[in-house]
């Protein structure tokens, strides 16, 4: 895919960000003569919106090294094109010219400079994040019994060697910051005890970095169980294990139960590690044979895994 015209786009957003942010913090009073309107009583706050816009400038800059790779950044940005000009349009509709905090539509200039002319290419730069990466098809991806005798955990064993020995478990998670995964690993300690009387339990993840990973997996203790590195997801693939969509992904539910894992079930977040808009899953495997599979509807799903295996099992058993 061609992103010569992000990598392009997103430069001159952070050389525009960073001048605009510059010019802001060291003469705050200029946008308000140019307007018109009363000069602020406390500049400070403004030059505090001036280094925010200027920081993101930084923020674009970095991501214009890799435009798919960094769009949580470029994502962030986008949110804030969207909420300046209906925060400005609400204030316009509200608030009467002699009240406090209105400001003239002449002010609305900066918002066709700072917002309105990026959100085209934001939005394709996020589109065509969405459309790149792992893709929800298995074409040119080996079959799970090949991925299976060619994938090797940390220690170099196929997990094939795993799922001939007892059954296999087998969790795919989602990015490495993700709330949900943390809430998925605090799960399998819960019941590990009980699960491993059972099944070998490995984890299929996205980061390239096995150090952070495996501290992140000693949190939990879990950092001796098999794990393999996929950032190019290509086991993924295999098991035909698909990209979100929006909903998937973003939708009311799923930031329902998100705030709920995150703060009030202290799961919290963490740096982005790999693809966010992979989908996570779930697959119990016996030699060579899938007996019983999990694919997550949202991101925000969260199975029983004792269930799971009892019911695998118990079909395998037929």
């Amino acid at each position: 895919m061609n992103t010569q015209w992000m990598r392009r786009t997103l430069q001159l957003a952070a050389v525009y960000n960073l001048l605009w942010g510059s010019w802001v913090v060291l003469r705050p009073e200029d946008l308000f003569r140019l307007t018109d309107i009363p000069l602020p009583r406390y500049p400070g706050i403004w030059q505090c919106v001036g280094m925010i816009v200027g920081v993101y400038g930084i923020g674009y800059a970095i991501a214009a090294r890799d435009p798919l790779r960094h769009w949580p950044i470029t994502l962030v940005g986008f949110l804030g094109k969207i909420f300046g000009p209906i925060g400005f349009l609400y204030g316009l509709w509200s608030l009467a010219p002699d009240d406090p905090g209105y400001l003239p539509p002449a002010w609305g200039l900066t918002i066709v400079t700072n917002d309105l002319i990026w959100w085209i290419p934001f939005a394709m730069i996020l589109y065509a994040a969405v459309k790149s990466g792992c893709q929800p098809s298995v074409r040119g991806a080996a079959a799970p019994e090949v991925a299976l005798r060619e994938t090797c955990d940390q220690h170099g064993v196929p997990l094939m060697a795993h799922a001939e020995r007892r059954p296999l478990l087998l969790l795919f998670l989602r990015h490495g910051g993700c709330t949900f995964c943390r809430e998925a690993l605090a799960d399998i300690q819960k019941g590990r005890s009980e699960l491993e009387r059972e099944v070998t339990i490995a984890i299929v993840h996205l980061d390239v970095n096995d150090a952070e990973v495996a501290a992140q997996f000693s949190a939990y203790g879990l950092d001796d169980l098999p794990r393999v590195s996929d950032p190019d997801c290509k086991l993924y693939r295999s098991f035909g294990l698909a990209r979100g969509s929006f909903s998937q992904l973003f939708g009311l539910s799923v930031w329902s139960r998100g705030a709920k894992a995150c703060l009030v079930d202290g799961h919290g977040v963490g740096k982005l590690a790999g693809d966010g808009f992979q989908m996570p899953g779930l697959f119990l495997i016996k030699g060579s044979t899938i007996v019983r599979s999990y694919r997550h509807r949202t991101a925000a799903d969260r199975p029983d895994y004792r269930d799971f295996v009892r019911g695998g099992l118990a079909q395998a058993a037929v």
